[in-house]
């Protein structure tokens, strides 16, 4: 039977199941509602109609539906989708900021495409891989939602002076977190299983004034490998006991061997109950699944599929790069460079080099002189140190790499996003407050 491990959930799963039986087996589509239905768990389709509407509509506990595509080479090209619905005690938004989300485990890659859907626009490499991203997701927003820990918002929360002075032994993939309550900054620290040493972490402690506590847990990153410690400034009197409680008495974390979402065989785009319109059924497509095409203003990266990053038509030219990224090394060497400015001007020199890669010809920066473009302590124009030494000297430099920018390429969202990177950093110059020479 096609259904195989697919089980729908919602009304418009089991249509969309519908049509792949029709298509596959050749029968009436009545009869393939009626197939689909029962993959539901209901006896037909109208009583599929009657219980899934019904179940949507009724609910009141708040949920979030996750969804990834995937494409496996080494099983002769098997595609599919998987979505995993989430029940929360409340909304998604509740419990961590649309903006904040991207900076969550798990949710970096998702795109918000509807109150109660979220999608990547990444095809996975594998069913499996497809899974563990989503389960990644869900831990993290399970930990969200029983700690009410948030990601912090600027560079200066994520980075305490002492953790930059005197970093945790044996650190490792660890996250940034605030308790909004107390504005209380909390490293969760998962090295694997018995890998720090614990009288290196103790003697830190001492030193530092901090404190670590090994939880029981199992952990975001990779459950019952690695370990969930919680480190925090111990001077400032946080409950940290009540932390490590809250995070105890959490349930076991999701992983994708006991996988219970939905699995389809199918590209076809997975519409949530609350995508209604026109525009919200189209945001539902994962751009990874649609063949990448040329625009008048903007260009694939690559005409492979699944290829989703687009640059803009248009060519800066060695010598308008090599300017750029003179202009950008000024600016980040600057001592009237605030913190917010090195987070906006950092991503946009690297996606200026990417545009450089695809547009440079063969022969061209071949040797390390490619690297020193955006990158390393050469400036290539001298007049751009002496007007780094200033706050008008760098806002005229930004205003000049945009204005360059504009001139070379055409106008379309991969160049407006590197245009507000640069407008919001000359907000954040004109807005630090004046250094005395």
């Amino acid at each position: 039977m096609l259904t195989g491990d697919v089980r729908p959930t919602t009304l418009e799963g089991v249509k969309s199941l519908a049509a792949q039986l029709r298509k596959k087996r050749g029968i009436k589509h009545a009869i393939a509602l009626d197939l689909a239905a029962q993959a539901a768990n209901c006896s037909n389709f109208r009583n599929a109609q009657r219980l899934l509407i019904q179940g949507w509509q009724e609910a009141t506990r708040p949920y979030v539906l996750l969804s990834i595509y995937w494409c496996d080479k080494e099983q002769k090209y098997a595609s599919g989708r998987e979505t995993l619905k989430v029940e929360l005690s409340r909304s998604i938004l509740d419990i961590c900021g649309r903006y904040a989300l991207k900076k969550v485990r798990g949710f970096g890659n998702l795109r918000m495409v509807a109150d109660d859907h979220f999608i990547c626009d990444d095809v996975a490499q594998s069913q499996e891989y497809a899974r563990e991203r989503l389960c990644t997701a869900v831990r993290s927003v399970r930990f969200m939602e029983y700690t009410g820990l948030r990601p912090p918002q600027s560079s200066r929360e994520a980075h305490p002076k002492t953790l930059a002075r005197d970093q945790l032994p044996g650190r490792d993939h660890s996250t940034a977190w605030i308790d909004p309550a107390r504005g209380q900054f909390v490293l969760i620290d998962e090295p694997y299983g018995g890998a720090p040493d614990e009288a290196k972490r103790a003697a830190w402690a001492a030193r530092t004034g901090w404190s670590s506590v090994k939880t029981a847990w199992p952990g975001m990153y990779r459950p019952y490998e690695c370990d969930l410690y919680i480190v925090t400034d111990a001077r400032s009197g946080y409950d940290l006991g009540a932390l490590a409680a809250n995070i105890d008495a959490m349930p076991p974390p999701l992983t994708a061997e006991s996988w219970s979402g939905e699995s389809s065989p199918s590209w076809d785009a997975f519409v949530s109950p609350l995508a209604k319109t026109a525009q919200a059924m189209r945001r539902a497509r994962c751009r990874g699944t649609v063949n990448p095409n040329a625009s008048a203003s903007s260009v694939p990266y690559s005409y492979q599929l699944g290829s989703t990053r687009r640059r803009p038509v248009g060519e800066l030219g060695i010598a308008g790069h090599i300017e750029a990224g003179s202009i950008i090394k000024a600016v980040l060497m600057s001592r009237h460079r605030p913190g917010g400015v090195w987070n906006r001007l950092s991503p946009l020199r690297s996606t200026l080099e990417d545009w450089l890669e695809l547009e440079r010809r063969r022969g061209e920066l071949d040797g390390p002189e490619f690297f020193q473009v955006y990158y390393g302590d050469t400036i290539a124009n001298k007049d751009h140190l002496e007007k780094s030494k200033s706050r008008e000297g760098g806002i005229w430099m930004l205003g000049e790499l945009k204005a360059q920018l504009q001139r070379a390429y055409s106008d379309c969202a991969p160049l407006r996003r590197q245009l507000h990177r640069i407008e919001m950093s000359v907000f954040l110059i004109k807005k630090m407050k004046p250094t005395a020479n």
